[in-house]
């Protein structure tokens, strides 16, 4: 094997990943003094050359019904997720194979370029609060939390203060109030929901959702001009992405080196300093094999694909993945279980419309065991949603035909509200991946084996997010209530968590409470691998505040010679 190697290879550290966590911690690095690069699997993506939010459905090939042929072949699992003008960022298959078992299916959404998923994300911010921080604690699931939410609201803070997130605070214990640029208007249907939910059920609160889109100028970006498709891409850099935020800030300090096309394949451990001395590298057009050499390495390629890399890093004394004394590396899976809730007609304010695309939803944050103790499940779930007016589309549910029906779906139809539930997933040893050394993707790396499933307490939840949905849209008024509680599948929610969770005991977890692996000291893992517990708001803000505080513990350890 032809390695390239060299003094040029040579950093003060290495990231891996351009994603949401990868992104903050090259931001973090670079500004704190420390040359870093960056190893990005897939390409550089050009906005002025790839973004096509603005694109009308007539200039794309398939007037947006998708390319289905393409997607039979090259994208059977990513046709999930996107649409025919972004689904160019979601990863072809069949060089990224998977498997798993016949009974659990499990949908893996990823993508593969320079800002990595945060490009596509649903940009929807929420803290965890205190209960989320100790609820393993308490009711026994999984392994304690070793931060609370003091540790990490400064984080909280920080990163809030930098990517701009629009919200309305609310006081609420289970859901904590950050710094927020000015609300998104709710509508009319939205209104009246609200109103309906604070009069019938005060335990409950509708609120617009908080969101890294700004409302206002923020940073040298410019104010959303809601458009809506927002996982097409942003040529006004309005939301949040590394590709829009940190990797600028990044490249700004002259300190970050960007390398795309750089498949990881695995980490270089030396049995004898107990340290990470460098990463191999295949590079992604050419397939050539190379090695980076860096004195800390932050591991932020997302939950599945860090714990591939630390699996496929074994060693002697590692046998089953670097770093996994613990024998807990790539379980405890987790992802939000969704599609449980309803929707209804809100009569009246026909009179009304909606003035462009509000790139946002509501949001009711979760108000199960909160206060109260709810039998049938532990933990919680919160709702995501909105109001909207009916567009041409209903017609493939109304009676007629003719020149009469097509006049009457010219006009905006009534107005429609719905309820989509988030619930928490459990940590549990059994939801877990492996390697699969028998099928390599394309580039030669062994693929992995993904086994989730849902278990009792999950859909437990599902059946009550579809009563208390109903029950909110009836309080408002609302007629031809239509349920849903057919569960997700897992990955659906696009939040998988927790292959390397952290913990207070070496014994039972991959990562101390800096995101530190314990087995050696300067390997880091800032990507959704860390968590303990799902919560069940989305978990990228906390994915962002834990890197910027795991980046400022490593430095100052190296400034006093500890890494």
């Amino acid at each position: 094997m032809n390695v390239i190697t060299g003094k040029a290879n040579t950093y003060d550290a290495i990231v891996i990943g351009s994603g949401i966590s990868g992104g903050w911690a090259v931001k973090e690095l670079t500004e704190k003094g420390m040359q870093t690069l960056v190893l990005e699997a897939g390409q550089t993506i050009v906005p002025e050359r790839d973004y096509v939010e603005h694109v009308p459905v007539w200039d794309v090939k398939f007037r947006g019904m998708r390319d289905r042929k393409y997607e039979e072949v090259y994208q059977p699992v990513q046709r999930h997720i996107g649409d025919e003008w972004n689904s160019k960022f979601f990863v072809n298959d069949l060089e990224n194979p998977y498997t798993t078992p016949q009974d659990q299916p499990y949908l893996f959404l990823r993508g593969r370029h320079v800002g990595g998923r945060s490009v596509m994300w649903g940009r929807q911010s929420y803290r965890w609060s205190e209960m989320d921080f100790e609820s393993n604690l308490k009711d026994g699931h999984g392994v304690d939390w070793p931060v609370r939410y003091k540790d990490v609201e400064p984080w909280y803070d920080y990163v809030e203060d930098f990517i701009g997130v629009s919200g309305q605070a609310e006081g609420l214990p289970q859901l904590p109030d950050g710094k927020f640029l000015p609300p998104m208007e709710m509508n009319c249907a939205e209104v009246v929901v609200k109103q309906a939910i604070a009069e019938k059920f005060p335990d409950r609160r509708l609120t617009i959702g908080r969101t890294a889109i700004l409302t206002v100028p923020h940073r040298g970006r410019a104010a959303c001009h809601y458009c809506g498709p927002c996982a097409r891409g942003c040529i006004t850099r309005s939301y949040f992405s590394s590709l829009h935020s940190t990797l600028p800030a990044a490249e700004a300090t002259g300190k970050m080196t960007l390398r795309p096309f750089s498949v990881v394949h695995s980490l270089i451990f030396d049995s004898k300093t107990r340290r990470i001395t460098g990463v191999r590298v295949i590079d992604g057009q050419t397939k050539a094999p190379m090695e980076f050499q860096a004195k800390v390495v932050f591991l932020c390629a997302s939950t599945l694909e860090s714990a591939r890399i630390l699996m496929n890093s074994a060693t002697a004394e590692f046998p089953t993945g670097l770093a996994n004394s613990s024998g807990e590396l790539g379980h405890n899976l987790m992802d939000h279980i969704m599609h449980g809730g309803a929707s209804g007609i809100i009569p009246g304010h026909e009179d009304r419309v909606q003035i462009g695309n509000r790139p946002n939803g509501i949001y009711v944050p979760r108000f199960r065991n909160v206060h109260d103790t709810f039998p049938d499940f532990v933990r919680g779930y919160g709702f995501q949603g909105g109001g909207s007016r009916e567009d041409w589309m209903r017609g493939s549910e109304m009676p007629g035909f003719g020149v009469e029906f097509k006049h009457q779906l010219r006009n905006p139809g009534p107005w429609r509200f719905s309820f989509g539930g988030f619930g928490e997933c459990l940590p549990n040893h059994q939801n877990h991946m492996e390697l699969n050394k028998d099928k390599v993707d394309a580039w030669g790396i062994p693929t992995m084996n993904i086994s989730h499933k849902w278990r009792e307490n999950e859909l437990a939840m599902v059946k009550d997010m579809q009563v208390t949905a109903a029950e909110m849209l009836e309080a408002a008024g609302a007629k031809n209530i239509q349920l849903s509680s057919v569960p997700s599948s897992p990955g659906e929610g696009i939040h998988e968590m927790g292959s390397a969770r952290m913990g207070r005991d070496p014994k039972t977890s991959v990562l101390n409470s800096h995101n530190q692996a314990h087995d050696i000291p300067n390997l880091f893992v800032t990507d959704g691998s860390f968590m303990v517990s799902s919560a069940c708001q989305n978990p990228s803000l906390t994915y962002m505040a834990m890197t910027a505080r795991a980046c400022d513990y490593a430095v100052t350890q190296m400034k006093r010679g500890d890494l």
